[in-house]
C-alpha cells in the first residue's frame, strides 16, 4: 500500500476543518496560498477549490474530497507534499487525549534495536510498499550572499539609487515587488543593482541569492540558462535536500519556500520575461530584481517596475577616468571631455579608458582622445586582453535580432544622421522591396531594436543611436550590405531630406519656394508636419542629418540634390541661425550649382549664403558674395535677384556703418521690387529704411517706414517677418519717448516669438534685451537685470559675440 506522506487524508481533514471556518486566520491564509499552487497543477484541485470560493464557504464534505485530492497529488508531487507537511506542522489541531480506561496501542522496539528512516510494521502485506518522505532544509548552512563583488570606488547613480529606493520602499503592501533595470551593454546595470542590495543587506535578513541567466552568452557558451537550473542551484542554497525534476514543481515549491522570508533575488542578464517568469518571488516580504539589455516590458504584466538606465554624468564620467588617469585629467580637461564624449559616457567603456591610462602612465589624454577619434572609435579601440569588450557586446546584442531588425540597424548606420524619424525609418525598411505594409514591418522592426536598448526612443517619431552604438552600425552596415544596397539607402535618405524639408519649407516660408523647382513627389513619403511649430521642431532636431545629406550629396556628385536641399534649408538658416552650418551648406551648395550649370542654383546660394557670412560678422566677404550675384543676375536680366543682391549690399553696409550707401542700396532695391510688384520684398526695403533711419537716429521716419512694412507684410500673411518689424517698432517707440506703447508692443512680439507661427529664439532674446533696455530708461534695475539675463542665456546658443555683449553690460554698476 500507498504511504500517506503527511498522515493521510485524515489529518489534512481535520486540520482544514479547524482552520478553515475562520476566514480572516493567517492559517487560512497560507492554506489558501498552498491549495492555490496546487491548483495550478491539477484540474481536480481547481475545481474544488474554485467551487468553495464560488459559494462562499465549504461543506465537512467539500473539505474531504480536497483533502483525499491533495493526499493523491502529494503522494508524487514533492513540492506540495512539502508545502502541506509544513503548514500541519504549525497548524493542525492538537491530538485529543485518550479516553478513561482505554489501553493505549503502541508499537514497542526493544533491546538494543535502532530504527533507521521509514518502517512499517504490520501482519500481512499485500502488493509494494512505497516511502514517501519530504524534503528537509539542511541544517547549518549559511544565509545566502551570493551578490558579486563590487569595486571599490563607485561613482555618482544618486538618481538611480533613489528610484530603485522608491521601489523597493513603496510598493503595495500585498504585491510582489519586481525591478527591471535595463539599459545598453555596460551602462552598469549590474555594479549599480549589488552595490545598492548591498548597501541595505539588513534589509535582507534572509540572504541574497544571484544568477547569471547568460541572456547574452558568448560564442562557444550554451547561451540562456533555463530557469528549472537556477531554480534547483536557489533551492538547493535555502537548504533544500531534495528538489524536484519538473520546472513548474521546482517554480511551486520556490514560491512555498520563500513565502515568509525576506530575500533579495538578483536575476542578472535576463533574455525575456518568460525566461524570468518562473523565478519570481510571490511574496511582498522579499524582492527580485533583474537585469538586462533588453526593456522586458512582459513583466509589466507580472506587476514590475521598469526603470532604464543611462550613461553617466559628464562630471562623474570624468571622475572615473582619473581612477587611471590621475593628474593628467586635471591638466587636460578639455581632452578628458573628449575621451568621455568618445565613451559615449558608458562606465564600462570608460573604465576601460581609465584602466589604459593607468598602465600606460606617460600617455597624453590628447593622444587618447585622438586614437579614440580614428578608426571604428571607442567600440573597437578599447581593449581587455586584446579583445575590444565593446564591439563583443554590441555584436552579441545584435544577433539575436530579428532579420528585419538587424538590417533596419545596418541601414541606419550607413546615414550620416544623429536623429531618425519613424517615416524615414519606413522608407529604408522598404527599401525598394515594393512592400505594401511596410509601416507596419518597419515599426515591428524598430520596437525590436528599442527593446534591445540599441536605439533610443527620443519623441513620439523620433529615434536616436547611442554614441557608441552608432559607430557599430555603421561599420555593420559597411561590412555586410552591398555597394548597390548602400546607395539605395543613401539615396533614399536624401530624398526623404529634399521632400521633408520642402515640406517646412511651403508651411515656414512659402514665398521662398524657387519657380520651377519643385521636388518630385511619390519618391519617399515626406515627414509629417502639423503647422509652422511642428515644422520649425523639425528642423531643429533633424538639422545635422540634414547637413549631412549635403555633404554626402556634394561628396558623391550628387549636385542637384547638394544645392536644391541647401536651398530648401533656408528655415532653418532663417530662424535659428546655425551661422557655421549655414555658411559651409552654402559653399557646397554654390560648388554643386556651379558644377551642374545651373544659374538660378547659384544666384540663390550666393545670396543665401552671403546672409550666413554676414551674420557670422564676415562683412568683407559677404558683401563679394552679394557683388557676383548681382552680377550674375544683371546678366541674366533677373529684376528680382537684383533686388536681393542689392537688398544684402545695404544690409551689410548698415552693419558696418555705412548709412548714406546703405540707404541707396535700399531705395534702389525698393524701386525694383516695387517695378515688378513683388510687395513681400518692397515691404522688406521698408523694413531696412527703418532700420537704417533708426542708426540714423531719426525715429520718426524709422517709425514710418516700419509701420508701412508691418501693414504690408500682415496683409500678406507673413506672420514671422510681420512680427519682426513690430517688435523693431516697438523698440523705436521706447526711443522715442513712448515707453508705454513700445513695452506693449514688445511683450507682445514675446509671446509670439516663444510659440506659433513666428516661434524664433534669436528675436525673443532681442525682444527680452530691448525689454531690459526700456526698463533700465525708466529706473526698474532689477526687472532690467531679469531680462538681460533671460537674453544671454539665449544668445550663448545662438551667437557668443551678443552674449559677450550682454556679460559686459550686465558687469557695468
Amino acid at each position: 500500500m500507498n504511504a500517506s506522506p503527511f498522515g493521510g487524508p485524515e489529518a489534512l481533514y481535520s486540520a482544514f476543518v479547524a482552520c478553515g471556518a475562520d476566514q480572516s486566520s493567517p492559517a487560512r491564509d497560507e492554506l489558501a496560498r498552498v491549495l492555490e499552487a496546487a491548483a495550478h497543477s491539477d484540474e481536480a484541485v481547481a475545481r474544488l477549490w474554485s467551487a468553495g470560493d464560488a459559494r462562499g464557504e465549504r461543506t465537512p464534505a467539500a473539505w474531504r474530497r480536497l483533502a483525499h485530492e491533495l493526499d493523491r497529488i502529494a503522494s508524487h508531487d514533492a513540492g506540495i507534499d512539502y508545502a502541506l507537511t509544513d503548514w500541519l506542522r504549525r497548524h493542525a489541531p492538537p491530538s485529543p487525549p485518550s479516553p478513561p480506561g482505554s489501553t493505549a496501542v503502541s508499537n514497542v522496539i526493544g533491546g538494543g534495536s535502532v530504527l533507521h528512516g521509514p518502517s512499517v510494521q504490520a501482519r500481512d502485506i499485500h502488493g509494494g510498499i512505497h516511502f514517501h518522505t519530504r524534503p528537509e532544509p539542511r541544517s547549518r548552512l549559511p544565509v545566502p550572499r551570493q551578490l558579486p563583488p563590487v569595486t571599490a570606488r563607485f561613482i555618482d547613480r544618486e538618481t538611480d539609487r533613489q528610484i530603485l529606493e522608491e521601489v523597493r520602499t513603496r510598493s503595495p503592501a500585498h504585491a510582489a515587488r519586481i525591478l527591471v533595470v535595463t539599459g545598453l551593454a555596460g551602462i552598469g546595470k549590474t555594479a549599480l543593482v549589488c552595490h545598492w542590495l548591498l548597501e541595505h543587506a539588513s534589509s535582507f535578513p534572509d540572504g541574497q541569492l544571484y544568477a547569471d541567466l547568460g541572456g547574452h552568452a558568448a560564442d562557444g557558451e550554451t547561451g540562456p540558462v533555463s530557469p528549472g537550473t537556477v531554480l534547483e542551484a536557489f533551492l538547493i542554497a535555502l537548504g533544500m535536500s531534495s528538489v524536484p525534476a519538473g520546472t513548474a514543481q521546482r517554480s511551486a515549491l520556490w514560491r512555498s519556500v520563500t513565502a515568509e522570508l525576506r530575500l533579495a533575488v538578483v536575476l542578472d542578464n535576463a533574455f525575456t520575461a518568460a525566461q524570468v517568469r518562473p523565478l519570481l518571488l510571490a511574496t511582498p516580504a522579499g524582492l527580485t530584481v533583474v537585469t538586462s539589455r533588453n526593456a522586458l516590458t512582459g513583466l509589466r504584466a507580472d506587476g514590475a517596475s521598469v526603470h532604464r538606465l543611462d550613461g553617466l554624468s559628464t562630471e562623474s564620467a570624468v571622475e572615473l577616468l582619473a581612477v587611471g588617469g590621475g593628474t593628467r585629467v586635471a591638466r587636460e580637461p578639455a581632452a578628458a571631455h573628449e575621451v568621455v564624449r568618445l565613451c559615449g559616457r558608458l562606465p564600462l567603456a570608460v573604465g576601460l579608458a581609465s584602466a589604459q591610462l593607468a598602465v600606460r602612465p606617460h600617455r597624453s589624454l590628447s593622444a587618447l582622445a585622438d586614437s579614440l577619434s580614428h578608426g571604428r572609435g571607442a567600440v573597437d579601440g578599447l581593449r581587455i586582453d586584446g579583445e575590444a569588450v565593446m564591439r563583443t557586446a554590441l555584436d552579441l546584442s545584435y544577433e539575436i535580432l530579428p532579420d528585419e531588425s538587424r538590417a533596419l540597424y545596418r541601414r541606419m548606420g550607413l546615414l550620416p544622421a544623429d536623429r531618425h524619424d519613424l517615416s524615414l525609418l519606413t522608407a529604408l525598411a522598404a527599401d525598394g522591396d515594393g512592400a505594401r505594409d511596410s509601416g507596419h514591418a518597419s515599426d515591428i522592426a524598430v520596437h525590436a531594436l528599442v527593446e534591445a536598448n540599441l536605439l533610443e526612443e527620443t519623441g513620439p517619431t523620433t529615434y536616436r543611436f547611442h554614441d557608441l552604438v552608432r559607430p557599430h552600425a555603421r561599420r555593420l552596415g559597411e561590412e555586410l550590405e552591398d555597394p548597390g544596397r548602400q546607395e539605395r539607402t543613401l539615396r533614399c535618405f536624401v530624398d526623404w531630406c529634399l521632400v521633408s524639408a520642402a515640406a517646412a519649407e511651403h508651411i515656414l516660408t512659402p514665398s521662398h519656394r524657387l519657380p520651377g523647382h519643385d521636388v518630385p513627389a511619390g519618391t519617399v513619403s515626406p515627414a509629417p508636419l502639423d503647422g509652422p511649430e511642428d515644422a520649425l521642431v523639425w528642423l531643429d532636431t533633424y538639422r545635422n542629418g540634414l547637413m549631412g545629406a549635403v555633404r554626402h550629396s556634394a561628396n558623391v556628385g550628387w549636385d542637384l540634390s547638394c544645392w536644391r536641399l541647401t536651398d530648401l534649408m533656408w528655415p532653418l538658416f532663417l530662424r535659428l541661425r546655425p551661422s557655421e552650418m549655414g555658411i559651409e551648406a552654402h559653399r557646397l551648395g554654390l560648388d554643386a550649382a556651379r558644377r551642374s550649370g545651373s544659374r538660378p542654383g547659384e544666384g540663390r546660394m550666393l545670396t543665401s549664403g552671403a546672409i550666413g557670412l554676414r551674420n557670422a560678422g564676415r562683412y568683407p566677404e559677404a558683401a563679394d558674395w552679394y557683388r557676383q550675384a548681382l552680377e550674375l543676375a544683371i546678366a541674366d536680366h533677373d529684376v528680382r535677384q537684383q533686388a536681393q543682391a542689392l537688398s544684402g549690399l545695404g544690409h551689410v553696409g548698415l552693419l558696418d556703418h555705412q548709412l548714406d550707401d546703405a540707404r541707396d542700396h535700399f531705395e534702389h532695391a525698393l524701386r525694383l521690387r516695387e517695378s515688378i510688384g513683388y510687395r513681400r520684398g518692397a515691404a522688406l526695403s521698408r523694413r531696412r529704411l527703418g532700420e537704417t533711419a533708426l542708426a540714423g537716429g531719426d525715429l520718426a521716419t524709422a517709425a514710418e517706414q516700419l509701420r508701412r512694412a508691418c501693414t504690408e507684410l500682415d496683409a500678406l500673411g507673413e506672420t514671422y517677418e510681420a512680427t519682426s518689424v513690430l517688435a523693431l517698432l516697438g523698440h523705436v517707440l521706447v526711443r522715442a519717448g513712448d515707453s508705454e506703447g513700445g513695452v506693449g508692443l514688445l511683450r507682445e512680439c514675446l509671446t509670439r516669438f516663444r510659440a506659433g507661427d513666428a516661434r524664433s529664439e534669436h528675436w525673443e532674446a532681442r525682444c527680452l534685451e530691448w525689454l531690459g533696455e526700456a526698463a533700465e530708461s525708466r529706473g526698474d534695475h532689477a526687472e532690467s537685470i531679469r531680462h538681460y539675463e533671460a537674453a544671454r542665456e539665449l544668445f550663448r546658443r545662438l551667437s557668443p559675440e551678443d552674449a559677450q555683449r550682454l556679460d559686459d553690460r550686465l558687469r557695468q554698476p
